[in-house]
């Protein structure tokens, strides 16, 4: 939601694509928490997802009001939401860090999915390529540090993706006595 607010041409002219790709991009993660709020079967899924939601919106009309009444010109508005928007995506991007610790200690990747550790990267990517055609400083220093992050988590992947326990590959483990049943002689 705050790269929308970025992109508005009041904050930060000529920025149509930020303003459309991350719309669409608002529109399904609502469509998703709409479907997980329908098949969530415990109100306390709703609930969080409800105070999460109102808590970001919340947050967002503040600094919206702050940008608007606050800074009077695109450049004070740019920064001011810019350096909102690059804490955020800093944040988005290094959240998969809590898990690296868990990967290496255990040399298994079991609770890092290689498709989001690849989405993370393609995305910082991605938008770090559009930010340097642009030459937005905002947009290339979060998601240039992104694709970094993201890249170390591929190679952290590839490391310990072969030391890593296949799931359902036939091996079972057996018993090394064999047990007797419950049942007494008389």
């Amino acid at each position: 939601m705050f790269w929308i607010l970025y992109g508005l041409p009041v904050v930060h002219p000529d920025s149509t694509l930020v303003v459309t790709i991350n719309g669409i991009g608002l529109a399904l993660e609502l469509i998703y928490l709409s479907i997980f709020c329908v098949y969530n079967r415990e109100k306390k899924g709703r609930k969080i997802v409800a105070i999460g939601l109102l808590g970001e919106v919340a947050f967002l009309g503040v600094i919206a009001v702050i940008t608007f009444v606050v800074f009077h010109n695109t450049t004070t508005r740019t920064l001011f939401v810019g350096i909102i928007c690059d804490i955020f995506n800093i944040i988005m991007y290094a959240s998969p860090l809590s898990i690296w610790h868990k990967v290496i200690k255990t040399k298994s990747v079991e609770y890092m999915p290689f498709f989001l550790s690849l989405a993370n990267f393609a995305n910082g990517a991605v938008w770090t390529a559009y930010g340097l055609i642009k030459f937005d400083k905002f947009i290339v220093v979060s998601n240039g540090l992104g694709t970094v992050l993201g890249a170390i988590q591929l190679i952290i992947y590839g490391c310990y993706y072969k030391s890593t326990p296949k799931k359902g590959s036939g091996d079972v483990i057996k018993p090394n006595e064999v047990q007797l049943s419950g049942a007494t002689i008389a």
